[in-house]
């Protein structure tokens, strides 16, 4: 493994010294690349670049130094732009102007019963559409939802019901709320799934459960073992969650803890089923090729947070390696950017992820910074193709993916973008062309299955009579070799 590892980054250099679209790569932090249909590691143009560090001991609040972050933990961005940062050290939440990263507000109290209530360590934190700020205030046990003004609107806290141990502690640790203000929350040590608030902050039960598969040999293995045997076994738990995000339509999308590196993030129904697509690769695990790391690094993406981004497409935040990957709607891996370092786009310790604009922010709780990432041109044209598809305007996207191919020409979702668009406009023949470099097979015998029925059909005149003639020049040739043998035998 260390040899093929040798040879990717021989290549990566090679790739980004000649080739016209690494032009600019080699002044990144990290080597931008993404997978092809076998799964081999291939160089791909940079969809996002750094472009700034938020810092705190940068800022200023009411004339005086803002201070220092303290291991923050979480980020959000609103619908009004503002950026949202959980200070979990600091015991606040931090609000900026995504434009200026100036400080807008900071937020460390609320009246409740005419006292004043501080926070202790408020771990996550979300803004719903009409502006209502919800924290998960972990060490105090509870959810406050705050209005807009700043007055407390509820608190959720202790909550009870038969599903849950007497002995249960209530520590929130990621918070989301839908349109119908329903909320949904990430909690220390609760396996069982999401935890679901109605909007009048009642506990109702769990949400996307997800229950860890156990082989056949375990199962065996489990059942004839003895009791000392099995106190060294793994325990065979619900898998826990690590981040959350909701879309417009009130779809959960919630990363967890994934050990085999096969899906990392959810997307969930109303009803908590899952019904995320997996797309080509049936992979939603971050690296596909995990093995060709340093045995630090090595092993399986370590997925800390989701972003969804409209359009169907949604981010996933790596704390192993402090990468980023970004899929559609379809599973397919559009880009992969960042890693783990020192420098400005690199990280030690990321926690949280949102987009604000066209850009992306990271959240580094280590270095308590904020880095933002601006689109390039490639990371902005494969943005709004895929919107257009998403959207169902598959020939409105063809532009966009021919530029893309001018910068990328190996990128086999803009070939198979542009072969679908053919297929959905009836040229079955160019749609093969661009399909089969984009290496789709399902589209691809879509396409050859209309190409060849249309071939008949254009030519079945021709083709009928052809049999006729065949068919008849075989009787005629059968009845003259019968005559033959016939007058032979005479």
């Amino acid at each position: 493994m260390k040899c093929k590892s040798f040879r990717f980054l021989c290549c990566i250099l090679l790739l980004t010294v000649l080739l016209p679209g690494a032009a600019g790569a080699d002044t990144l932090p990290y080597t931008p690349y993404n997978y092809d249909y076998w799964g081999n590691t291939v160089y791909s143009p940079a969809a996002y670049v750094p472009e700034r560090t938020l810092s705190g001991a940068d800022m200023t609040w009411n004339g005086e130094p803002l201070g220092a972050f303290r291991t923050p933990q979480d980020l959000f961005v609103s619908d009004a732009g503002d950026i949202y940062v959980a200070d979990t050290g600091n015991n606040r939440i931090v609000v900026l102007d995504a434009v200026t990263a100036q400080v807008k507000n900071v937020v460390d109290s609320y009246e409740q019963d005419g006292q004043t209530r501080t926070f202790s360590s408020p771990y996550g934190v979300a803004v719903t559409a009409s502006g209502e700020l919800y924290i998960a205030d972990a060490d105090n046990h509870r959810i406050v939802a705050l209005k807009p003004d700043g007055s407390l609107l509820k608190v959720i806290e202790n909550p009870r019901a038969e599903v849950l141990d007497d002995s249960f502690v209530f520590i929130p640790l990621k918070v989301c709320v839908d349109y119908a203000d329903r909320v949904y929350c990430i909690a220390r040590n609760m396996f069982e799934g999401i935890m679901v608030f109605e909007s009048n902050g009642a506990f109702t039960g769990f949400f996307g459960t997800i229950n860890v598969k156990i082989s056949l040999w375990e199962k065996f293995w489990k059942k004839f073992s003895t009791k000392e045997e099995r106190s060294k076994q793994q325990l065979y738990i619900a898998t826990e969650f690590t981040g959350i995000d909701v879309d417009d339509e009130g779809f959960v999308y919630a990363s967890n803890v994934d050990t085999e590196g096969l899906q990392a993030v959810r997307r969930l129904n109303p009803r908590g089923q899952d019904v995320i697509r997996k797309g080509p690769a049936q992979n939603l695990g971050g690296d596909l090729n995990i093995g060709a790391t340093s045995s630090t690094y090595g092993g399986p993406s370590m997925i800390r947070d989701v972003a969804y981004r409209g359009h169907g497409i949604y981010s996933l935040l790596d704390t192993r390696r402090g990468r980023i990957f970004t899929y559609d709607h379809e599973g397919n891996l559009l880009y992969i950017f960042g890693g783990l370092g020192t420098q400005n786009g690199t990280f030690t310790t990321p926690v949280a992820i949102d987009q604000a604009g066209d850009s992306l922010l990271v959240l580094d709780s280590n270095r308590a910074t904020v880095s933002v990432f601006s689109v390039t041109e490639y990371g902005h044209l494969i943005n709004e193709a895929v919107a257009l598809r998403h959207d169902g305007d598959e020939t409105e996207a063809v532009a966009l993916w021919q530029k893309v191919l001018e910068i990328d020409q190996n990128n086999e979702l803009a070939n198979t973008g542009i072969g679908k668009a053919y297929l959905t406009a009836g040229d079955d023949e160019k749609a093969m062309t661009y399909l089969k470099r984009g290496m789709n097979r399902e589209y691809y015998s879509v396409a050859f299955k209309r190409f060849r029925n249309g071939m008949l059909k254009d030519h079945l005149e021709l083709i009928l009579t052809a049999a006729v003639v065949l068919a008849a020049g075989i009787i005629l040739f059968v009845r003259i070799r019968n005559r033959r043998k016939g007058g032979g035998q005479e």
